[in-house]
């Protein structure tokens, strides 16, 4: 079989469809259309017979915290009356320490009832020890596809101390340098061993996030007597947010305001070499956050279940800086060590609390674990041996690539809004081009763009004029 480049990438529809035991074809429809709730519900699971896949292998039902101490220091500094209680969902106690956990589960839970004998994932974070964990508590063979280095073979430390978690739960390890040999590595292994693809961008894997989604609704109602106002998740190829907007309404929350929150890394190419090593965020930065939600179907399966601007309310950026900054305060006034991708949404609500009247909630929706590699020391360290200047001062003048500033102060904690009109216009481009170029479509598709979008059909129309 010949194994060069140009015919590995003209077999991926036909290696796909066989790893993943799903023929996207079923839910084509005309043009751009697709019928995205057809192959949700091709998961075959409800959100119970989820809850409960993922209580056999010890995933869910995690705690959540009142942030006590960080909501009366948002406080001080908001307007009379301003400072939202902070809450936040602590999934780092997942077996694999992450709330990615609950998309492994499902996911290794189906290879597994399909009669895979192992499962493949490309990611470098924190989904491929969730994969691997789940995939040792199921009996399945499991290889984890990293990108891990630059050219110059320098890994960075939290993609390499990853490594070791996947290598711990017995996973092999497959360690490339950034660029285009990802994808086709992770096919190439895909059509040699018959494994399932546990991609986390299937219908199984997001369904595995509603149980976050509903838990958390429940916990709130529980614990306050209401739900939730707002829910902010950091947000890079959109499942977090997807799945976990989806729980929330399965469970009658309609009105809560979801709100994506990302590292600002303007400016930094995510498959280039040289950016590869300048940003101390592998993850949940607008690297991956904007071109996922203006162009979801850009991942590893045909259609992508993770349709995040589907569910977005609001989308804000956060700095390098106020994130590490957050991650000390976490730790120091409420004694909670977690690593950097949660704590991207808890510097998030911390400043968006304080727009909010005192009697409302706002959810920091996940946590993740911490580790050498996640520590802000070697990640600080790691920034300052590739030439970024390291100081604490005012957040906004942070250049991703170039600086990483520290808050002086809390106060200076702010979350910048994106533009969500312009959001949705790159979506409705993004569509055009799709459409070779054509700006006309059938109703059906118009129908489709507007619930892709938010949006009503005529505003739709005034977009694409």
């Amino acid at each position: 079989m010949d194994k060069s480049y140009s015919a590995v990438m003209s077999r991926k529809t036909e290696i796909m469809k066989k790893a993943v035991g799903i023929d996207y074809n079923t839910f084509e429809k005309e043009g751009i259309d697709f019928d995205y709730e057809a192959m949700m519900r091709e998961a075959g699971y409800s959100l119970e017979e989820i809850k409960k896949i993922q209580g056999e292998t010890g995933v869910g039902n995690t705690p959540i915290y009142e942030l006590k101490n960080l909501t009366n220091l948002a406080r001080k500094m908001a307007p009379s009356g301003k400072g939202a209680r902070i809450f936040l969902k602590d999934e780092a106690s997942n077996p694999s320490g992450s709330f990615k956990a609950r998309r492994a589960a499902t996911a290794v839970y189906h290879a597994k009832k399909l009669g895979y004998k192992g499962v493949i994932a490309a990611t470098s974070g924190n989904y491929g020890a969730a994969v691997a964990s789940q995939a040792a508590m199921l009996g399945l063979k499991c290889i984890i596809v990293q990108e891990c280095y630059d050219s110059n073979g320098k890994g960075q430390p939290e993609i390499v101390e990853k490594a070791r978690k996947c290598e711990a739960y017995g996973a092999e390890v497959v360690q490339l340098t950034v660029g285009p040999e990802l994808f086709y590595s992770f096919l190439n292994l895909l059509e040699e061993t018959g494994y399932f693809n546990a991609s986390l961008y299937t219908p199984f894997g997001i369904a595995g996030v509603e149980t976050l989604g509903s838990e958390l609704v429940e916990q709130i109602l529980e614990k306050t007597g209401k739900q939730p106002d707002v829910v902010v998740c950091t947000n890079a190829g959109g499942g977090n947010l997807t799945g976990t907007a989806r729980g929330m309404k399965k469970v009658g929350a309609e009105k809560v305001k979801v709100v994506a929150a990302s590292v600002n890394l303007k400016g930094l190419h995510m498959a280039s070499d040289t950016d590869f090593n300048k940003k101390s965020f592998t993850t949940g930065h607008t690297g991956f956050g904007i071109p996922f939600t203006t162009n979801p179907d850009r991942s590893d399966v045909p259609r992508s279940a993770a349709r995040p601007l589907r569910y977005m309310d609001r989308y804000v950026t956060i700095t390098q800086g106020e994130v590490f900054y957050m991650t000390e305060s976490l730790a120091q006034l409420e004694g909670l060590e977690r690593g950097p991708a949660g704590n991207t949404s808890l510097a998030a609500a911390f400043s968006i609390a304080q727009e909010m009247d005192c009697d409302k909630i706002i959810v920091v929706q996940e946590t993740e674990y911490t580790g050498a590699g996640k520590h802000i020391q070697p990640q600080l360290s790691f920034a300052r041996d590739n030439g970024i200047d390291l100081h604490f001062g005012n957040p906004r003048d942070e250049v991703p690539g170039k600086s990483i500033i520290l808050p002086e102060h809390p106060k200076m904690i702010k979350a910048i809004d994106l533009d969500m009109d312009k959001i949705r216009q790159s979506y409705v481009k993004n569509m055009v081009k799709k459409n070779s170029g054509s700006k006309i479509f059938t109703d059906d598709e118009l129908n489709y763009i507007a619930i892709e979008t938010n949006l009503t059909v005529e505003e739709v129309k005034e977009r694409l004029k």
